[in-house]
């Protein structure tokens, strides 16, 4: 998305979630701002997470990850943006 991430993790349990966020901002805001020849923040400084509950959960959490951009008017089908996990799971 271009404002937005969506990510689907499982931790091993030797780091917290709010670490591995940590972390992933942080690696991936020198990356983008090295490119961008840019300084400063990148990344809004809170998250949204969820507790995935079962199978069922799981399956309506990548059905609404998987089908953001088309929602977004992006493009006509999940398998039609390039970063998402639809083309390998269709």
């Amino acid at each position: 998305m271009p404002n937005h991430v969506h990510a689907l993790i499982e931790s091993d349990g030797r780091h917290s979630l709010p670490g591995i966020v940590h972390s992933w901002k942080s690696f991936t805001a020198k990356a983008i701002n090295t490119i961008l020849s840019r300084n400063g923040g990148l990344w809004a400084a809170d998250y949204f997470d969820r507790y995935v509950r079962d199978e069922g959960h799981l399956a309506t959490i990548i059905a609404y990850v998987e089908n953001n951009p088309v929602k977004a008017r992006l493009v006509e089908r999940p398998q039609d943006w390039r970063w998402s996990s639809a083309p390998r799971r269709a």
